[in-house]
């Protein structure tokens, strides 16, 4: 397939980044300093431009004639608020280029635990962690109302830089945590788990999320 990946610099989006030139898909990242990805990438069917995700002109340019975009942006520490302007950017771009298929990794905090209550709002939730968990509710409420065919993949509550496994469950709203309560998830099976869905559409117009 041919797609556009927003966030390629960051840990989750090189991770997808390389799961998907690995399946042989012809991407295009969409950095803001494209010596960043070119120093550490070279592969014939990688794309690395010069873009803007808060602007939906440079969402459209950079988007237009694919069959999917994907955003795995993160913002710096302090400028969570971002996370919300991005989705409606994302949104407005994407349809502007005539793309529906719009796939997102976003937060995990508001994610339904077994106690009947979005992780978030547990007492255990790192208090240094919240305003970027309720800037990921926010933004995944602006895809939400989209009419794009979107897709929205919260990881499991800790998210571990690391290679891919394959060995990962799947599920809707509800926390995925295994025999121990852990609930936890590598990049690289994180990243699996969407290019899995972009490639064989199941959660269309819902979210999902990935763990052990």
């Amino acid at each position: 397939m041919n797609i556009t990946i927003f966030g390629a610099t960051g840990t989750v989006g090189q991770a997808l980044l390389k799961e998907a030139l690995s399946r042989e898909h012809e991407v295009t990242a969409v950095v803001r300093d494209v010596s960043r990805l070119t120093e550490k990438h070279e592969h014939e069917r990688l794309h690395v431009v010069q873009g803007d995700i808060l602007d939906p002109a440079s969402v459209a340019e950079h988007t237009k004639g694919r069959e999917a975009v994907i955003s795995a942006y993160g913002p710096k520490f302090g400028s969570e608020e971002e996370l919300v302007e991005a989705a409606r950017s994302l949104v407005e771009g994407v349809r502007r280029s005539g793309v529906k298929r719009l796939l997102v990794v976003g937060g995990a905090g508001s994610l339904m635990t077994d106690e009947g209550v979005r992780l978030m709002d547990t007492p255990s939730f790192p208090a240094e962690v919240l305003p970027l968990a309720k800037a990921h509710a926010d933004a995944y409420e602006i895809y939400s109302q989209s009419d794009l065919e979107w897709t929205y993949l919260s990881p499991a509550a800790v998210l571990e830089e690391g290679r891919r496994i394959g060995n990962f469950r799947v599920g809707i709203d509800r926390l995925i945590t295994d025999e121990l309560g852990s609930s936890r998830i590598s990049t690289g099976d994180l990243a699996a788990a969407l290019m899995d869905e972009m490639e064989d559409p199941y959660f269309v117009a819902s979210r999902f999320t990935a763990g052990y």
